[in-house]
């Protein structure tokens, strides 16, 4: 069947995410309220990305943006190739600190890609839609969140990547510590060791199966519940400030974890009245996105360009 492209523009609004979430390593995720917005359109010919916000007058305005990879995958599943595209994106989501802005992307290209095409959302479900951006993303911890929304637990099968959501206690408030350096995932990956001790890993699956617990129904046992020897004292070495933030944050009784590879920290516990990280740290008090990702006909209007997250405290 000849695939047909629907004229106009479409538009996607996507949420942060913090995956890991201590134990939950490469499984566990967390939609938070700071979003990227960003419309597509089919055009006769090239490809023009315009960026405002976060990687303004960094990222890539051509093909290699990962917005428009991410539109060409899918574009492949959904059986041909536009003659040109043009974006606009507005960033909100941070760029390599651990909030899921590539997910973010990911997601926002194939839920794009999808809405350009005249039957895309038959060609293309939601099932697959997670499984063609887990493959791109290389895990799906960060993925299910920002396209379900809420608190999700993803895992990897031989067909691909599948995620279910669960609801999150009313008492669960996340905050994030927002520093001023960057981090890279591959990085953080390195330095991971190939193997780890028996007893780590039982102690890792215990406190992962009660983080669910403690998300979904008992808030007080969070602390315990963020207990993690799988992934974030490896990384220590390599965001020092990020380890000792996380520390003195559990000290003071807050369920406070690295955010997926760092280097912000997520604390999902209240946070001790008047605690302060520092100047170089933005602290944000965000909260949980249900929804996941949005995608809605025509252009980004006046409140999707708006470059500051409504409802945000910072």
């Amino acid at each position: 069947m000849p695939t047909t492209f629907t004229s106009g523009a479409v538009r996607v609004r996507v949420p942060a995410t913090s995956a890991n979430l201590g134990p939950g390593f490469d499984a566990l995720g967390l939609a938070l309220g700071l979003h990227d917005d960003v419309a597509a359109e089919v055009t006769a010919g090239g490809v023009r990305v315009a960026v405002t916000g976060e990687g303004a007058g960094e990222l890539p305005d051509d093909d290699r943006h990962l917005v428009v990879t991410a539109m060409r995958a899918a574009f492949d599943v959904l059986g041909a190739q536009p003659a040109g595209l043009a974006l606009e994106c507005v960033n909100r989501i941070p760029q390599a600190r651990g909030l899921g802005s590539s997910s973010a992307a990911i997601v926002a290209g194939v839920l794009l890609a999808r809405a350009l095409v005249a039957d895309g959302a038959a060609r293309l479900d939601d099932a697959a839609a997670l499984r063609l951006a887990s493959e791109l993303e290389g895990h799906p911890d960060n993925v299910a969140p920002c396209l379900l929304g809420g608190f999700t637990v993803a895992w990897t099968e031989p067909a691909g990547a599948r995620a279910v959501t669960l609801p999150v206690a009313d008492a669960v408030r996340p905050t994030v510590f927002v520093p001023a350096e960057r981090g890279l995932t591959s990085v953080a990956r390195a330095a991971l060791p190939a193997t780890v001790p028996h007893g780590d890993a039982a102690l890792n699956a215990g406190r992962a199966a009660l983080l669910v617990h403690a998300l979904t129904a008992e808030p007080a046992l969070l602390l315990p519940a963020t207990v993690d020897r799988l992934h974030q004292d490896y990384r220590a070495e390599g965001m020092p400030a990020t380890a000792a933030l996380v520390n003195e944050l559990r000290e003071a009784g807050v369920a406070a974890v690295v955010s997926g590879a760092g280097p912000t920290v997520l604390a999902l516990s209240q946070v001790a009245a008047g605690f302060q990280a520092g100047t170089d740290w933005r602290r944000w008090e965000l909260p949980i996105d249900v929804s996941g990702a949005r995608v809605a006909r025509g252009r980004l209007g006046h409140a999707e360009r708006d470059p500051v997250a409504a409802g945000r405290k910072s």
